[in-house]
């Protein structure tokens, strides 16, 4: 009886044995059969995955059909290209760049009627600021450019320019406040208009908010 109660035992510990055996075979299996998914999986997400950033930013093709302001930051010039986004009807994007050190800055948000609030980022990840400025009639942007909890508040005098135009130089005709004042001054000395100055283009409508 012993015997057989032992036999029996031994039996069951074989069974068992197998069973696990067995598992692990069909486990293994599966586990063979899931890694050539799981890497056409990675695959996939990879090549759906946006390219990396290169540092520093480049000024991008895409905003080069933009209008452009030219003007001052704080204390240094920039000019700024910002059109609409294609796919919100609010929204805009764009880029800056300082004319002293080249440095690109990505900008974007919203604009609401004459109202501008967009944030930048000089990585194109990390948001390094935010502005909030007001368009005029004559096509000028100003406003105040802010750390991203909104401290150190620096103002911006951004004016349109035309297509061609160079960029006027820091302390020059066209540049911020100072620009508006010699062109008042101009404007008054006579009908005949400074070489190369010509109209404001488009003045607000520059900037549209529909594709």
């Amino acid at each position: 009886m012993q015997q057989s109660k032992s036999m029996k035992g031994a039996a069951a510990r074989r069974g068992l044995i197998a069973g696990a055996c067995a598992f692990m075979l069909v486990a293994g299996a599966g586990s063979m059969l899931a890694t050539p998914a799981r890497a056409e999986s990675d695959a996939v997400k990879e090549l759906a995955a946006p390219p990396p950033i290169e540092l520093p930013l480049k000024p991008n093709a895409e905003f080069a059909k933009f209008p452009r302001y030219a003007g001052t930051l704080g204390t240094r010039q920039i000019v700024l290209r910002i059109g609409p986004k294609t796919d919100d009807p609010t929204g805009v994007h764009g880029e800056y760049q300082f004319a002293d050190t080249g440095q690109v800055i990505l900008i974007a948000g919203d604009r609401d009627g004459d109202t501008l609030e967009v944030e930048e980022s000089n990585d194109g990840t990390h948001i390094t600021g935010n502005w909030v400025g007001k368009f005029a009639a004559d096509g000028t942007l100003t406003g105040d450019r802010m750390n991203v909890d909104d401290s150190d508040p620096q103002p911006f005098d951004l004016r349109v320019l035309a297509a061609g135009q160079a960029v006027p130089a820091v302390g020059s005709a066209g540049a911020g406040a100072a620009g508006a004042t010699a062109a008042a001054a101009a404007a008054a000395s006579g009908p005949a208009p400074a070489p190369g100055a010509g109209h404001q283009v488009g003045g607000v409508s520059n900037l549209t908010t529909g594709d």
